[in-house]
């Protein structure tokens, strides 16, 4: 996952979930954020962000919010760039070798981010980008999710069904020790997911390396459910 005409900047405010203001260059500019999580604990009033420019000029808005440093780590908080990474891993043989891999496909009533046939067999896997981490810990989701939840029972069905059947949560930073469900936040959505791996869904984690230009899937985390 690559970015261009990327800019630093200092975050100052967060009106709505799709706009933020950073001071760019001295000057106070609105961005659209590519993220409509809480972000509470990212989007800190002074924090240091990365923005990539647009060129398009039918915007409303020039920049994309697409990093925040928090501390001493760089966090990407694109909600789009974990299915890209996850695609360019998955199509690089993160998983072994797979054949007709495809993005958004429908079975029985869910949509998942990819299908692909993997010793046989088809496959289903769904991606969940993390950016909630607390002294190392990760955590998912940062807000209750019914989408989330439902896209696990529909895992757990395939499963059952005799289809390979994957949850790959990409954690959007790297040097992280574990990944847990947030059970505080969405106990549905924690119980979906230990009832998912008793299912037979393979249940992955994977942390990022990150740059303001750039995101990829690196190395596995612990997943403790």
């Amino acid at each position: 996952m690559k970015y261009d005409h990327m800019v630093p900047g200092t975050f100052l405010d967060r009106p709505n979930r799709f706009i933020a203001h950073v001071q760019l260059g001295g000057e106070t500019c609105t961005v659209h954020v590519k993220n409509t999580g809480r972000c509470r604990e990212l989007l800190v009033p002074g924090c240091r962000v990365w923005c990539q420019e647009s060129d398009n000029p039918a915007r409303k808005t020039k920049y994309d919010l697409i990093c925040v440093e928090k501390g001493q780590r760089l966090i990407n908080m694109d909600s789009q760039a974990p299915n890209a990474a996850a695609g360019q891993w998955l199509a690089s043989g993160g998983l072994g070798e797979i054949s007709d891999l495809r993005p958004e496909t429908v079975h029985g009533d869910s949509r998942f981010d990819f299908s692909f046939q993997k010793d046989g067999k088809q496959c289903f896997l769904e991606v969940k980008g993390v950016t909630l981490e607390t002294e190392g810990v990760c955590a998912f989701p940062d807000a209750p999710t019914e989408r989330g939840a439902k896209h696990l029972r529909g895992l757990a069905r395939a499963a059952g069904e005799g289809y390979g059947a994957y949850v790959l949560f990409v954690i959007q930073m790297e040097d992280v020790r574990f990944l847990h469900p947030n059970d505080t936040t969405d106990p549905d959505f924690g119980k979906a997911l230990r009832e998912a791996a008793q299912a037979g869904v393979v249940v992955l984690a994977m942390d990022c390396r990150v740059t303001p230009q750039s995101m990829e899937l690196q190395r596995a985390v612990p997943v403790k459910l």
